[in-house]
């Protein structure tokens, strides 16, 4: 589970590499989130060559959609699943991804949740 002040990996190509939880969105004295809940990140650090294109800044503050945590998962029919680290992907004010990829998987609840970053992915889990 992810809570404040917790650093995530982003996995797109927005150009971000790592990022800090600042605060979990969804509710009054939500503690912590899950996969397909919300967050506001400020950027830690950019990827190696960043472009000219890129909208990203270092201590930049955006919104992020969770896309794998450590946690164990357990779906209803009884199936587990682990990711080995935690991610998280770039969105804008409009709840949209800010990247054109995603890499790695996504889960099932993320492509019944949020479409749109379903469709940029490479694949489910």
């Amino acid at each position: 589970m992810i809570q404040q002040q917790t650093i995530l990996k982003v996995t797109d190509n927005s150009g971000a590499k790592l990022v800090k939880c600042l605060k979990v969105l969804g509710g009054f004295k939500k503690r912590f989130a899950k996969i397909g809940d919300a967050l506001i990140v400020s950027v830690l650090s950019l990827r190696a060559n960043p472009s000219k294109t890129v909208k990203i800044k270092k201590g930049g503050i955006y919104k992020a959609l969770v896309i794998r945590t450590k946690r164990t998962i357990t779906m209803k029919d009884n199936c587990t699943y682990t990711f080995h680290e935690n991610s998280v992907a770039l969105m804008n004010k409009q709840n949209n991804p800010l990247a054109t990829r995603l890499i790695g998987p996504v889960s099932l609840m993320t492509k019944r949740k949020h479409i749109k970053f379903a469709s940029i992915s490479a694949g489910f889990f």
